[in-house]
C-alpha cells in the first residue's frame, strides 16, 4: 500500500458514449439469446460511426433474434432518438455480420466433448477481481464517484430537468489519499453533450448544482477544482464525433485503474467465456474476503487454459493488509468458492438475460439482486475459518488481530 499523500484518478463514461453504446448493443443481443435459450453461445462485437452500426461475431442459439430491432431499441432507450443529434435510432443503418461459433471452440466448452469431459474454459486467459473497504460498495472511491456522476447526468437528462442535455457524457474524479485512505476529492471533470442553444456559463452552474454537489458533497471542499466542458462546447457527440467499439472501456467497467486487469472485455460474451464469468467470480471472492475482515484490500487472479475446467493458477494478494496468512486465504478460496466454469455459472446464475444493464456504469459495486457476484453469502463461513487462526497459535502466522474475533 502506498504511503503518504498521493492522488488517484478514475473515469467513467455514460450510456450515450459511443463505446458504451456498442457495449450495450452487444449485451442486448446476448440477453435476447439467453432469454429463450440459456445455453446460447454468444461473442458479439459492435462498431458504430456516423449513420451506421455494424454487428459482428459468433452466435449459436436455438432462438430467433431480430438483430435490427434489438439494435434500434437499444439506441432509442439510450437517448439517440432525434435526427437533430446527427445520429438516431430510426435513421441509422444496421449491418449484420454474425456467424455461428467455431465447432473447435464449441467442443471445448460442451460437456462430454473435446479432450476433457467436463465443461472447460471458453478460452485461455487471466482474470482479476478486486475489493477494498474504503467505501460501502467495497470498491475504490474514485470509480464509485465517477460512475455516480455519469449516472446522475443520465437521470437528470431523462427527467427533463435540464432539457439541453444530450446522451454523450464523461466524468473523471481525482481523490486525495493518505496512507491508502481517501480523504477528499481534489478534482472533478465533467463533459456533457448539450444543445447549441445553451451558454457555457449556464452549463457550469447547473452541473455543479444538480450533479457534482449532490454526488460528491461529502468529499469536496473549498480547494476542490472543477472542469466542466473544459473545451468550451460539447455540441457534437456520440457516433458523429467519435467511433464506438465494443470492449474499449475495460477499466471503466472494472475498478477504475485500481488493481490489475487481464485485458479481456466483458460485453457481448456469454458466461462460458471466462473473460466474463471468471472476472465476476474473482470479484465475488475478493469482496467476500474483504467483507469478512480477512483483509482491507484484496486482489484475486484466476487463470485458465481453453477447454480445461480447473484453473491453471489461483492467486490472492492483500497488499499487506491481511489478518491471516495469504496462503491460508488462498486455501479458503479453493475450499469455499466456485472456480470451474460450470460451477461459477451455476453458483452465480449467469445464464440469465441480465447483461444489458451491466454494460453502463460499471459491472461491480452495484446494488442489484441480478448482480449475483456482489452477494456476501460467504462472509460468515470465512469468519469462522479465520477465527481458527486465533484459537490455534500454530496456525496463526499473523500478528495483526482480526477485529471482532
Amino acid at each position: 500500500m502506498k504511503k503518504g499523500k498521493y492522488l488517484f484518478t478514475s473515469e467513467s463514461v455514460g450510456a450515450g458514449h459511443p463505446d458504451k453504446m456498442c457495449d450495450q448493443i452487444s449485451d442486448a443481443i446476448l440477453d435476447a439469446a439467453l432469454k429463450d435459450d440459456p445455453d446460447s453461445r454468444v461473442a458479439i462485437e459492435t462498431l458504430t460511426k456516423t449513420g451506421f452500426v455494424v454487428v459482428a461475431g459468433e452466435l449459436t442459439t436455438k432462438t430467433y433474434i431480430d438483430v435490427q430491432k434489438v439494435v434500434r431499441d437499444t439506441i432509442r432507450e439510450i437517448g439517440y432518438d432525434d435526427p437533430e443529434y446527427g445520429f438516431d435510432c430510426d435513421g441509422c443503418g444496421v449491418l449484420n455480420a454474425i456467424s455461428e461459433q467455431s465447432p473447435d471452440i464449441s467442443q471445448g466448452v460442451t460437456v462430454g466433448k473435446g479432450l476433457h469431459k467436463e465443461q472447460g474454459a471458453g478460452d485461455q486467459g487471466i482474470m482479476f477481481g478486486f475489493a477494498t473497504n474504503e467505501t460501502p460498495e467495497i470498491m475504490p472511491l474514485p470509480i464509485v464517484l465517477a460512475h455516480k456522476l455519469t449516472k446522475k447526468l443520465e437521470v437528470i437528462r431523462k427527467s427533463g430537468k435540464l432539457k439541453y442535455l444530450r446522451p454523450d457524457t464523461k466524468s473523471q474524479v481525482t481523490v486525495e489519499y493518505y496512507d491508502g485512505i481517501p480523504k477528499r476529492v481534489d478534482t472533478v471533470v465533467i463533459a456533457t453533450q448539450h444543445s447549441p442553444k445553451v451558454s457555457h456559463k449556464r452549463i457550469e452552474k447547473d452541473i455543479l448544482k444538480y450533479v457534482i454537489k449532490p454526488v460528491c458533497n461529502k468529499w469536496i471542499d473549498k480547494k476542490t477544482k472543477y472542469h466542466i466542458n473544459a473545451t468550451g462546447a460539447f455540441i457534437f457527440g456520440g457516433p458523429v464525433a467519435d467511433a464506438g467499439v465494443t470492449g474499449r472501456k475495460i477499466i471503466v467497467d472494472t475498478y477504475g485503474g485500481h488493481g490489475s486487469h487481464g485485458g479481456g472485455a466483458f460485453s457481448g460474451k456469454d458466461p462460458s467465456k471466462v473473460d466474463r464469468s471468471a472476472s465476476y467470480a474473482a470479484r465475488y471472492i475478493a469482496k467476500n474476503i474483504v467483507a469478512a475482515g480477512l483483509a482491507d484490500k484484496c486482489e484475486v487472479q484466476l487463470a485458465y487454459a481453453i477447454g480445461v475446467a480447473k484453473p491453471v493458477s489461483i492467486l490472492t494478494h492483500t497488499f499487506g493488509t491481511n489478518r491471516i496468512p495469504e496462503e491460508e486465504i488462498s486455501k479458503l478460496v479453493v475450499k469455499h468458492f466456485p472456480l470451474k466454469p460450470a460451477d461459477i455459472i451455476s453458483h452465480l446464475k449467469l445464464k440469465r438475460p441480465i447483461y444489458r444493464k451491466t454494460a453502463a456504469y460499471g459491472h461491480f459495486g452495484r446494488n442489484d439482486p441480478d448482480f449475483t457476484w456482489e452477494k456476501l453469502d460467504k462472509v460468515e463461513v470465512l469468519k469462522k475459518e479465520a477465527k481458527k487462526h486465533f484459537e490455534n497459535p500454530e496456525l496463526n502466522g499473523s500478528k495483526v488481530p482480526l477485529d471482532g474475533y
